[in-house]
């Protein structure tokens, strides 16, 4: 099992959305519309991009009922027209910034971002134009507690599933796949009767910056900008991430 390194660059994003349960709802009902219209319709038995989207809306403890309701709109003629798109960019200190959004109006978001990026003291750049400094994985995060088999066992399981590495962090698994191994470890998974609590493809960065705190705390800052906005979705960056820039962090709230 392996340190906990990668997960570190995105679980300050998990921190604070849980504080915004109303937006994690809302997200989730966004990912729902769009695997029902992109995915290949409504029955999560045919739909694997669906099937994903529900167990992580299960992950956040969405109610049955919200789910169901959300599935049932998305399936019908005045559903919400939404897309994902995507931007790249620089934070200060050269920090890269990557964010994918879900939206119903692509001018508003872009006009949003960019206001974000430049108000900062970032910039937007092209797409494309920080693909070399992340790399697509799938990461899968279980608990501990819904898992039977000891740890050594697990481990040689998710290996056949595809597993690349796997980290343990309190009572979370996380898992990383290729991108092209996400589908081979969501089956793998429901062999082995293993609720997720999240399953996304995510950006993670080959390499690091280390900043001094008060240049991190900023980053953070405006990563906490972009997230308040309702059409983000995910935000990636290659800033290190460590535990005393985190306890400062929390401390400034």
């Amino acid at each position: 099992m392996a340190g906990h390194s990668k997960w570190a660059n995105i679980k300050h994003r998990k921190g604070a959305q849980d504080k915004k349960k109303a937006k994690e709802f809302t997200r989730a009902i966004k990912d729902i519309s769009v695997a029902v219209k992109e995915g290949g319709g409504p029955d999560p038995e045919t739909n694997p991009t669906l099937r994903n989207a529900i167990a992580n809306a299960k992950g956040i403890n969405m109610p049955k009922d919200n789910i169901q309701r959300a599935i049932k709109k998305a399936s019908g003629d005045d559903a919400d027209d939404y897309q994902t798109v995507t931007f790249e960019g620089y934070g200060p200190n050269g920090v890269a910034i990557f964010v994918e959004c879900t939206t119903d109006n692509t001018n508003r978001t872009v006009a949003s971002v960019r206001s974000i990026f430049t108000k900062n003291g970032g910039s937007l750049g092209k797409n494309g134009s920080i693909d070399y400094l992340f790399e697509k994985k799938g990461v899968f995060v279980i608990e501990r507690e819904k898992v039977e088999q000891n740890l050594e066992d697990l481990e040689l399981e998710l290996i056949e599933g595809g597993a690349t590495e796997i980290e343990v962090e309190d009572d979370l698994i996380h898992i990383y796949t290729e991108f092209t191994d996400f589908g081979a470890m969501s089956s793998k998974l429901e062999e082995l009767n293993i609720a997720t609590k999240n399953a996304a493809v995510h950006q993670i960065p080959l390499n690091t910056i280390q900043l001094e705190k008060e240049d991190a705390l900023k980053i953070l800052n405006l990563i906490d900008k972009f997230e308040d906005d309702d059409d983000v979705k995910n935000v990636y960056h290659n800033l290190a991430i460590s535990e005393e820039l985190m306890q400062a962090y929390q401390e400034q709230e």
